[in-house]
């Protein structure tokens, strides 16, 4: 395995969505920070700030640069930043009096962080495209699956009656909430950054703010209330958004893993007979993608830790925080990707077994009913007495293989309409209902 899994030609296809990955590459972050530097040159030099000719030539020479990769390599080792060989390299390409405008009033930090809030609106539009689909398809599951009835199951044992159409709305109802809420973070996350060494914006005296308002509209980003350098709670919020999502899908994962397990056989994540395969056994098709799933859940949970740590931001410019960043933030992002992608892929492609679900509510021979014969009993006995009762017919039903109802009928005498309790879609409360609501919720985010 390399380094970096996301980068591997093995692994990359487990880990990684190529596209989002794309956005966080080299030659992206280059040119993302070049962007930032042409924005800068073009408010500057529209607000007489830097002459117009001297703008221009650093537009069109960002514009042409092929910036030597191996010499940004060589001078971040050396200087921890790629700006200051990036900001040489362009000094270089305007050439004449125009170059000292390069960078004019910014601080390394401003550059950096601008083109990593570029990168990552970048890639949160490739995140909302899958985030829409996976929605619109889990909505549609759950309303073609309100009626097929399976067992619900607690603590990893069978409870009551309930519908894969609820299962399924119970999977979309926190992604609808995450769609709510990456509304909401925008504003707060795509921010521009430029203050100057620190953050008062002293080198462009009176002009400072104006630069900064200009630049935010130039790249269109808000404008922040002041300079962000050690002010690192949207990130961290983002990144919060990020293992929400990762951790809601994880959900998923592990529920279908659980389901196409073969002793319930419920569902298999796809119907390909090769998919999923073992070297050794043929008769095996593993869930891949829902491991994958729940995988990329774990692994942000812990890199959100990293992000929370980098809060932690000494003085006016900090040593080590921003590092973490850099060390995190783009995995988070792209092992998202990655994951709303095989969410999607798995609900596309399952293969639901509505008969199997049948045959395991029936094979519980009515204990998924034990919860509604209580009650049943409880309209004409007090309910500590029907509790009683209906707990010692479920031991007779495991003793002697027998159904709960049946045993209930011959023990109990009441006017209880047996046939109707026997029956599990009866039981099924406000599902459908519940249903509805959480189609509407997706018409609204």
């Amino acid at each position: 395995m390399t380094v970096g899994p996301y980068d591997s030609q093995i692994y990359g296809g487990l880990f990684a969505e190529q596209e989002t990955a794309s956005v966080f590459s080299d030659v992206e972050r280059v040119r993302s920070m070049l962007a930032v530097e042409m924005a800068l040159a073009r408010v500057q030099g529209a607000l007489g700030i830097i002459p117009t000719q001297a703008a221009n030539a650093i537009v069109a020479a960002a514009e042409n640069l092929r910036p030597d990769m191996d010499a940004l390599g060589e001078r971040t080792a050396r200087d921890g930043v790629p700006v200051v060989e990036l900001v040489n390299q362009l000094r270089t390409a305007v050439g004449g009096d125009e170059s000292q405008y390069v960078h004019w009033g910014a601080t390394s930090q401003d550059i950096v962080d601008t083109a990593v809030i570029l990168q990552l609106r970048t890639a949160v539009d490739r995140l909302e495209e899958y985030l829409d689909q996976l929605i619109g398809v889990l909505r549609d599951l759950a309303n073609v699956h309100r009626d097929t009835l399976m067992a619900a199951r607690t603590h990893s044992q069978q409870a009551l009656p309930t519908t894969f159409g609820f299962k399924v709305a119970s999977w979309l109802a926190p992604l609808v909430r995450h769609r709510q809420r990456l509304a909401q973070l925008k504003p707060r996350v795509f921010v521009i950054q430029f203050g100057g060494a620190v953050g008062t914006l002293a080198a462009l005296q009176d002009q400072g703010i104006k630069v900064m308002v200009a630049l935010a509209q130039e790249l269109a980003l808000t404008v922040p209330v002041l300079p962000w350098h050690t002010q690192r709670d949207s990130l961290a919020e983002f990144a919060g958004w990020l293992s929400l999502i990762t951790g809601s899908l994880g959900k998923i994962g592990q529920d279908v893993i659980l389901l196409a397990q073969s002793e319930i056989g419920e569902v298999r994540e796809v119907g390909q007979a090769d998919y999923g395969g073992s070297s050794t056994m043929p008769q095996k098709s593993n869930p891949i993608a829902s491991e994958m799933i729940v995988a990329a859940a774990r692994m942000n949970a812990s890199l959100l830790s990293n992000m929370h740590h980098s809060q932690i931001a000494e003085q006016e410019r900090a040593t080590h925080g921003w590092q973490l960043e850099w060390l995190s933030l783009p995995q988070m992002v792209v092992c998202t990707a990655a994951s709303l992608k095989h969410a999607l892929y798995v609900v596309e492609n399952m293969v639901i077994d509505t008969a199997r679900m049948q045959q395991n509510v029936a094979e519980s021979n009515g204990l998924l009913l034990a919860e509604a014969a209580t009650f049943a009993l409880a309209a004409h006995i007090p309910r500590p007495e029907a509790q009683k009762i209906v707990k010692s017919a479920c031991q007779e039903v495991v003793r002697a293989n027998r159904n709960l109802i049946a045993v209930l009928r011959d023990e109990v005498e009441a006017p209880i309409d047996w046939d109707a309790l026997a029956d599990h879609k009866r039981y099924l409360g406000a599902t459908n209902t519940l249903i509805d609501r959480i189609i509407a919720a997706t018409d609204e985010c």
